[in-house]
């Protein structure tokens, strides 16, 4: 029995608590600065050459599940301990510290008042009518009052006694809701062309929501600098009910659970009409060799598929770039103009641009919601003190004695005694 006292006295110790949170918030850190879910391919051209910390190389990452921490055994055996240990901690300190709270402790000597934090003696030979008046007051000012022959027991704000249990119950809800998140929840990134779609398939594994982008927008300032991206969604139901909502950065599309963010944009391909060809809807590829944000295609100018031209783009609404096959500029082509390269007449009808979504399906996000409610509630608790007050009359030597303690703001409790000891004096 000693043992497994022992056992649980350190599972609750605050040291083992705070080590723990340290614990998490390294590696919560740890995983924002290295890449999550990528391949292992990934993780070895990009950190065996520039290891992270110096030491960490692509093989240790994988080995220790670094490359998707929030779901590694060992961050899970990380909260399932700080889970552990609040819940320990509740059961074996709050529990009673709350039951304590709510008992009504009789103080029947003079000697017992006198240890309390506040106390002071008083001489009355009337104290009937001093104890009607002082609980009067008591209950007016919000006080539970029980009063035992001769002696008075008054408390407030018990219910601050509930506020870390709460906190606690909201933490350990946080840390189940986040887990089983991050264990069943999904994500997955596209890029959509305007009339394109995503077709979401249930846990059932049947056809479930259709995601079908009708219409996308840049918003550039002056400076041709983009400012907001907007796009205009169709959510389409197995049963035909169709849903037109726009997104934007910052203000996502909630759906029965799914949430689709407006992420980033590119540029899905160019249309061209080659002298009297129809015209030519031609997809395009980011070239990081030629820069962040650039996208381009290569195409022949001679019908036997000879003589090559770039064409690359950096935004929606041009121009586009014509380069030779030896990586010299021709010319610049803007939208709805014609002109001729190499002989062949060229004309760029538009441009189209594509809308990055990014669609998250977070089955934990109402209990992590409901553990942020009672966290504030509990905050909010427990900056109400607990305060009680005793107060006991000694027939023999005609004195009533006052005193009181707080657990938190005994600074509050001194400045109301004093109107409660001079209620009493100016009835005697």
């Amino acid at each position: 029995m000693k043992k497994i006292s022992l056992v649980l006295n350190w599972l609750s110790s605050l040291k083992i608590a705070i080590l723990l949170l340290l614990l998490i918030a390294f590696s919560c850190a740890t995983g924002t600065l290295i890449p999550q879910q990528e391949s292992d391919q990934f993780y070895y051209e990009n950190f065996n050459k520039n290891p992270f910390l110096g030491i960490i190389n692509g093989k240790i990452i994988l080995l220790f599940e670094f490359d998707h921490i929030y779901t590694s055994f060992w961050f899970l055996f990380l909260l399932t301990w700080l889970g552990i240990a609040l819940a320990v901690c509740s059961f074996r300190r709050q529990l009673p510290m709350l039951r304590s709270a709510l008992n009504w402790i009789d103080y029947k000597s003079p000697r017992q008042i006198a240890k309390l934090s506040i106390s002071q003696a008083i001489t009355s030979n009337n104290y009937s009518y001093c104890f009607d008046e002082l609980k009067s007051t008591l209950r007016r000012e919000g006080w539970d009052v029980k009063d035992t022959d001769g002696r008075i027991a008054a408390r407030q704000g018990v219910i601050g006694r509930l506020g870390p249990i709460i906190i606690h119950i909201g933490l350990i809800l946080l840390m189940i809701g986040a887990t089983y998140g991050s264990l069943n929840g999904k994500t997955i990134e596209k890029f959509l062309a305007p009339g394109r779609s995503i077709d979401l398939i249930n846990n059932n594994k049947q056809s479930g929501l259709t995601i079908e982008l009708e219409k996308f927008k840049i918003e550039r300032d002056p400076q041709g600098r983009a400012e907001q991206y907007r796009s205009i969604v169709n959510i389409i139901e197995p049963n035909g009910n169709n849903q037109s909502k726009e997104i934007s950065v910052n203000y996502p599309l909630r759906y029965e659970g799914l949430t689709l963010y407006q992420a980033d944009w590119s540029i899905a391909a160019i249309t061209i009409q080659i002298e009297n060809s129809p015209k030519l809807q031609i997809p395009i590829k980011p070239i990081s060799e030629l820069g962040e944000q650039v996208w381009g295609t290569v195409i022949p100018t001679n019908k036997n598929g000879t003589d090559p031209i770039l064409l690359t783009v950096d935004n929606e609404i041009g121009p586009v770039k014509v380069y030779n096959n030896d990586g010299t500029l021709i010319t610049r082509l803007s939208i709805n103009k014609e002109a001729k390269v190499k002989g062949t007449s060229i004309k760029i009808i538009n441009i189209i641009p594509s809308s990055g979504l990014l669609l998250k399906y977070d089955p934990g996000v109402p209990i992590v919601y409901t553990s942020f409610a009672l966290i504030l509630i509990g905050g909010s608790l427990s900056i109400i003190s607990t305060k009680k007050i005793w107060v006991l009359y000694e027939k023999e030597k005609s004195m009533i004695y006052i005193g009181g303690l707080s657990n938190r703001n005994l600074t509050g409790l001194s400045k109301e005694m004093p109107k409660f000891i001079s209620l009493i004096k100016n009835q005697i």
